[in-house]
């Protein structure tokens, strides 16, 4: 993986912020806001996900950083300089795109060399550059190739390379693993994870993936309807999620609707459900006493036969079995909800379960979250 184009841009995750987003606001039609009020610091050398559901405002967003979409309201500091007004071109940034983009008429090296010679390098330096950023995404011997004699995976290599070759400090990818089938997809997830970490280069990422997003970044960015929900380190966000819609968006979980009964001084509440248990969980994001909130609970946290004296037990009936090889999905009927899922293991000791079986489940209140009602 090494070579001299890695050298040059090579530098560790740091505190210095890279970009920063001041305010920002875009509307197309002049009423409604895509981006509200984004304030958001990119630090140089991470990676960074932008994610989030479809309209949610995370392309906008990446478009404005990279020109081709204006920012109607704020600013947009790149390196210390603001880029209101600045080309795309004379960013210094390089791109990554879902359909790749590359020249069908072009050679691998001609489209990898396209940057540099827009930019005027000397001829004897492109050449280097082109087999230094070959070599780096494993594509060295590919130089006379055409992208129709080449797979999926090969051309997304070769949009990387010419993405890297003109050395910037800023790298944007827009899904560019989306037309991928799903081998090929987490394949190229884990290489682009490791050439970011062998390079040091600031990668902002674009996609509605959430495994996606969890496998590959420092931190991750969750939007909704133009707003950033939660930006946090990929554990965070799952482990401890701001409210509802990232509970609900990062991987799976499951809600009970109940009210506050009353709230301890550890930040641990006492909610009833619809069927009139109590159980314990975290306050994390509740009104208070009387207030309607949703509890929140991973499968994989949900314990079958619990027998801890701390732990909340329910009476469950199994409705439905999903094989799924290592695990089984099981979703439940619990205290009038239908869609209550768990994961049971398929080791050797683990519990069989059959549809219509009643069984008893529980959970620690620590890995439960009382969180605003959906």
């Amino acid at each position: 993986m090494a070579s001299e184009t890695g050298d040059k841009i090579k530098h560790a995750q740091t505190n210095e912020v890279l970009v920063r987003f001041k305010n920002v606001q875009k509307t197309f039609d002049g009423e409604t806001l895509v981006i509200k009020d984004l304030n958001l610091e990119i630090l140089k050398g991470e990676f960074l996900t932008l994610l989030g559901p479809s309209g949610s405002g995370k392309t906008t967003t990446l478009l404005m950083l990279a020109g081709f979409e204006a920012p109607t309201h704020g600013d947009i500091i790149l390196a210390n300089r603001s880029i209101k007004g600045v080309p795309p071109y004379k960013r210094q940034i390089g791109m990554v795109f879902q359909n790749y983009a590359l020249f069908p008429h072009m050679t691998v090296a001609e489209n990898v060399a396209f940057p540099l010679k827009v930019r005027k390098i000397e001829k004897t330096e492109v050449m280097r550059r082109v087999k230094s950023a070959l070599e780096m995404v494993q594509l060295g011997g590919f130089e006379f190739r055409r992208p129709n004699q080449l797979s999926g995976g090969q051309q997304q290599r070769v949009a990387l390379a010419r993405s890297l070759v003109f050395e910037p400090e800023l790298v944007l990818m827009d899904e560019p693993l989306g037309a991928l089938d799903k081998q090929l997809r987490e394949q190229m997830q884990l290489e682009i994870k490791h050439l970011h970490e062998a390079l040091g280069v600031t990668v902002v990422y674009v996609t509605h993936d959430q495994s996606e997003a969890l496998t590959m970044s420092n931190r991750i960015a969750v939007f909704k309807d133009g707003v950033i929900q939660q930006l946090a380190t990929p554990t965070d966000l799952y482990e401890e999620p701001a409210n509802s819609f990232v509970a609900q968006f990062i991987g799976e979980n499951n809600r009970l609707n109940v009210v506050v009964v009353n709230i301890k001084s550890n930040n641990i509440c006492r909610v009833k459900l619809d069927s009139g248990e109590t159980v314990r969980a975290r306050a994390v994001n509740i009104d208070g006493v009387g207030s309607k909130t949703s509890l929140s609970i991973r499968p994989e946290r949900v314990i079958l036969n619990p027998d801890g004296d701390d732990t909340s037990r329910f009476t469950a009936t199994v409705k439905e079995l999903i094989y799924l090889g290592d695990y089984t999905r099981a979703r439940l009927q619990v205290a009038g909800n239908e869609e209550f899922t768990i994961k049971v293991s398929n080791s050797r000791k683990s519990v069989r379960l059959r549809v219509n079986q009643q069984v008893t489940i529980g959970w620690d209140p620590e890995d439960c979250r009382a969180l605003d009602p959906i």
